[in-house]
């Protein structure tokens, strides 16, 4: 595995998750789309290069380098930056400029680089300093709780706040469920009727828009984690006192060799 990652849910209420990765070697797989804006810090030797990344109204391919120190901060659907417009940076990275090499700068302040451990006091920061804001129209009207407010205000603060429409989240949300379903064993048939598909034509374009995958390549990828499974659980039945043996000594007839 080339990028080893770690993920940690979130104190502060503006924000969904925390990650940190490490790029082993060279890499890239394909990646769904995402409604969430994430603020990016990759690290690289010396070099920080502080990010924000904009939602991805499609799947695609993420690639990597090696060697580079990664934190994703992914904010709840909601959050935004008053000063910068989410449609400036809708599928994009879009670097923020240094402001020593330990800070950046954001809303005309310097602010010094959050790790794993301080991210949720960091974004608590911005939220105080007005850097970040949240609407809190865009959850309600997700999970139809809304008030009564007018459609067109509702489009417009949408927009304003997520740079997505209700309708294409909605889209993007569905597929994911379809997705899990059919990764945790449920047939296409059931999964279509599960998420309220149409056919398997307007499943299998849903998911390759959203996720990547056809319904047939998710179904084999839960296949093939049941035959590992399965294989796991047959090896087990095994007395492995001898594989461990004979592991232990070619171990240490290496480690000889080696060393001469």
């Amino acid at each position: 595995m080339s990028l080893v990652t770690e993920a940690r849910l979130s104190d502060s209420p503006l924000v969904e998750s925390i990650t940190r990765g490490r790029t082993l070697s060279e890499g890239s797989t394909i990646r769904p789309a995402e409604s969430n804006w994430h603020m990016v810090l990759v690290r690289v030797n010396d070099m920080v290069l502080p990010l924000v990344v904009g939602p991805l109204t499609t799947s695609g391919i993420a690639s990597w380098g090696e060697g580079g120190d990664v934190l994703w901060i992914k904010f709840k659907l909601g959050v935004h930056m008053p000063h910068i417009p989410l449609k400036t940076f809708m599928g994009l990275e879009m670097r923020l400029p240094d402001a020593t090499s330990k800070s950046f700068w954001l809303n005309g302040s310097s602010w010094q680089f959050p790790d794993f451990e301080n991210a949720d006091t960091f974004v608590d920061r911005l939220a105080r300093e007005e850097a970040l804001a949240f609407d809190p129209i865009v959850g309600a009207a997700l999970q139809d709780k809304l008030p009564v407010v007018a459609a067109r205000t509702v489009r417009h603060r949408f927009l304003h706040s997520t740079g997505l429409t209700q309708t294409y989240i909605r889209q993007m949300h569905r597929a994911q469920r379809a997705a899990a379903l059919l990764e945790n064993g449920a047939s296409i048939l059931d999964t279509i009727e599960e998420a309220g598909y149409f056919d398997q034509p307007h499943l299998t374009r849903s998911l390759k828009r959203f996720v990547g995958h056809t319904p047939a390549e998710l179904v084999r990828t839960y296949q093939l984690r049941c035959h590992s499974i399965q294989d796991n659980r047959i090896l087990s039945d095994y007395n492995t006192d001898v594989l461990t043996k004979n592991l232990t000594e070619k171990v240490l007839m290496e480690a000889i060799h080696v060393t001469k």
